[in-house]
């Protein structure tokens, strides 16, 4: 069995208590010189001490697991891009910062995006531009995603009500619409009406739903759902986006939809009943659709919320990209890193989707770090139902790490083993660090340039040095 240490955590923990050494020492029945080996990683946790932590703290003992850092590293990666390039910092100290320090790099994560906002606002200053004077704020739903991405796509009390009152009111496949129907008309006194030019409108007046009559059972099934997550668990809702936004403000009101349609997903595919299938279906999505009936995304979208303690799934990301690259949804349980700084790189499979949409597309993919994931892709298209009217095309991705890639059936015939049959991907251009690939669409940050009037290169952007060797 692999050894435990988890010294920062030990000591934070203690700290945050108002313990000192000795007193937790006492407590957990060691000396005191023991504890200070444990919190400085001189030792590691024994079982019966971490089975005494668990009862002192209150904790669950995965508190003290090994943690996955690799999100926070790339975050590192991409805040110190620069210091990285000019070797001042190894990718090295940004894992140890990142493993013995978290609480310090996500700091640092943080003001290095606020330096990055502040310089883009005097930027647009010393240019002169109208407004020039004004922030340049990241956009509400910008925060939204990283409302998500901080608590890893997974909200614990809201899937442990949704699943309560999917219970109660007993959601089953085959006859959710119902059930829905019957709890908005007995407990609430509310009619669904489908005539509406709207995807949905609520009525509160007149206690009338209205949904158009052009949604799929399984989308009528979900804004039904999120409608009695507004009416029911307003509060709750309310409570849990002023965690990280103002009340009132328009940041934390579609903090409170998002975590209303969080909560719709978890009450028309509860976590026990959809986890279990899942398992067994070993994480096909079309098996899965069909048995729910309900659609590719929103299938796709609660498999990357099983993180419940206990009862974990596979850790998924998730994401929604158009054809020219906008990225609409991102969230994550794993390690996968989406670019803050634009663009996504073109060598995913994601893009591959829109080629021959209603296929699922599948990729080993190996980031710079040598870290590789299984991704899946699917292209899915919405219209309004009128001849000659715009419709909407997204490319649907689900990814995992690929430790986790056998207990999906899309792993099947895959050589999991040979790292060297991934696809090189990176997180956009302007950050990625593999100097020598042929898609490049910029040059890489703070790298410069071999420009020679006398020679060509396959590579659009040579660099000096010795760094266009691509390391896969």
């Amino acid at each position: 069995m692999s050894k435990t240490y988890a010294g920062a955590r030990l000591r934070r923990l203690r700290e945050e208590r108002g313990l000192s050494q000795a007193e937790l020492a006492r407590r957990l029945e060691i000396s005191p010189s023991y504890l200070n080996q444990m919190e400085h990683d001189s030792r590691p946790l024994t079982v019966p001490v971490l089975l005494r932590l668990t009862e002192t703290f209150g904790v669950d003992a995965a508190f003290f697991s090994e943690r996955d850092t690799s999100r926070l590293v790339a975050d590192l990666r991409e805040t110190l891009a620069n210091e990285v390039a000019e070797a001042r910092v190894s990718p090295s100290d940004l894992a140890q910062l990142a493993h013995r320090m978290p609480a310090v790099a996500a700091v640092l994560v943080e003001l290095g995006r606020r330096n990055h906002a502040l310089t883009e606002q005097l930027a647009v200053a010393a240019e002169g531009r109208d407004g020039a004077a004004a922030s340049v704020p990241r956009s509400p739903h910008e925060e939204i995603r990283d409302f998500f991405y901080r608590r890893q796509n997974y909200l614990h009390d809201a899937d442990l009500a949704a699943e309560d009152l999917a219970h109660a009111i007993g959601i089953r496949p085959g006859e959710v619409l119902q059930a829905l129907s019957a709890r908005l008309t007995g407990h609430h006194g509310i009619r669904v009406a489908p005539d509406s030019a709207q995807p949905h409108h609520y009525d509160p007046a007149a206690r009338v739903l209205h949904l158009s009559g052009r949604l799929r059972p399984g989308q009528q099934a979900f804004r039904m759902a999120t409608q009695l997550a507004l009416l029911e668990y307003g509060d709750e809702l309310s409570t849990l986006a002023a965690e990280d936004f103002p009340e009132g403000s328009d940041t934390w009101s579609l903090a409170r939809i998002g975590v209303a349609n969080y909560f719709a997903a978890a009450l028309v595919l509860p976590y026990r009943a959809f986890h279990t299938a899942a398992e067994e279906a070993r994480y096909d999505i079309e098996r899965l659709t069909d048995r729910f009936g309900l659609g590719y995304e929103t299938v796709c979208h609660r498999l990357s919320t099983l993180q419940r303690p206990r009862l974990r799934g596979v850790p998924f990301s998730f994401v929604r990209v158009d054809r020219a690259g906008n990225m609409s949804k991102r969230q994550s349980a794993t390690g996968f890193h989406f670019s803050r700084a634009g663009g996504t790189c073109p060598l995913w499979n994601v893009y591959e989707a829109f080629a021959a949409p209603g296929r699922i597309h599948v990729q080993v993919a190996a980031m710079p770090d040598g870290q590789r994931y299984l991704w899946t892709a699917r292209a899915v298209t919405r219209h309004r139902g009128g001849w000659g009217e715009p419709g909407k095309t997204f490319a649907i991705g689900l990814g995992c790490e690929i430790r986790h890639a056998s207990r999906l059936v899309y792993s099947d015939g895959l050589d999991l083993d040979n790292a060297s049959a991934a696809t090189p991907i990176g997180m956009g251009c302007r950050i990625c660090e593999r100097l020598d690939c042929p898609q490049r669409a910029v040059p890489p940050l703070g790298r410069p340039l071999a420009i020679d009037e006398n020679s060509s290169t396959f590579v659009p952007y040579p660099v000096t040095g010795d760094g266009g060797r691509d390391a896969r």
